[in-house]
């Protein structure tokens, strides 16, 4: 089963992506994540990919399709992933519909305001990605590997702010674009409050 999830940075589409994961055996493809390691090689790409991520701006859509395109060619994708964070214009779905058909779309809903405070309380451990929130976390420490908690340069207020104007530039066309296939779900509640309608829907399609 191939997936796509939609929505704002912050609505939650990483956990969530987890979770589907877990149940239904693919792997989740984290355009952030792939951008991430990226960056750490150092390289003139990696740079560049650094530079526009700590603006909130997006990569180039030529990078990120051969970024992906790479990904989901690899052997762990032959029975289907999630797709967290791509595509982010209506540019890169017509590309990824040249490359494979998607089975899914779902976009998870959140209000801006409830974003903001989301991300500004985010922190990440330094050494294994994990991610916590400041309001119900209070140490500085991660308890799953003892590294270090930081704020990412894009969980910052006035970056999240300009993360979500470009969303709703670039990506919120995305939703008129998949506008017949969309299954949509609130990420207000709990994690598994907005997983439970979302299994329900996807073991649906299974049995089809």
């Amino acid at each position: 089963m191939k997936i796509i999830l939609l929505g704002a940075p912050g609505s939650g589409k990483g956990t969530l992506a987890k979770k589907i994961s877990s149940d239904f055996h693919i792997p989740q493809i984290s355009t952030g994540d792939l951008f991430r390691a990226i960056v750490k090689e150092d390289s003139p790409l990696g740079q560049k990919v650094k530079g526009l991520i700590d603006k909130g701006q997006l990569v180039p859509d030529e990078v990120t399709i051969e970024v992906v395109k790479k990904r989901i060619s690899e052997q762990d994708c032959q029975n289907g992933y999630i797709l967290d964070g791509f595509p982010r214009t209506v540019e890169q779905a017509k590309a990824l519909e040249k490359l494979t058909h998607i089975d899914s779309i779902i976009l998870v809903d959140l209000p801006f305001d409830v974003i903001i405070e989301r991300l500004s309380s985010r922190r990440t451990c330094s050494g294994c990605g994990e991610i916590y929130s400041a309001q119900n976390y209070a140490s500085n420490v991660c308890e799953k590997c003892g590294a270090g908690l930081i704020q990412r340069d894009d969980d910052k207020p006035e970056i999240i702010k300009h993360r979500l104007e470009v969303y709703e530039t670039n990506t919120s066309p995305l939703i008129d674009f998949y506008s017949e296939r969309l299954f949509k779900v609130s990420s207000q509640g709990t994690p598994d409050e907005t997983y439970r309608p979302v299994k329900t829907f996807l073991e649906s399609l299974e049995e089809k």
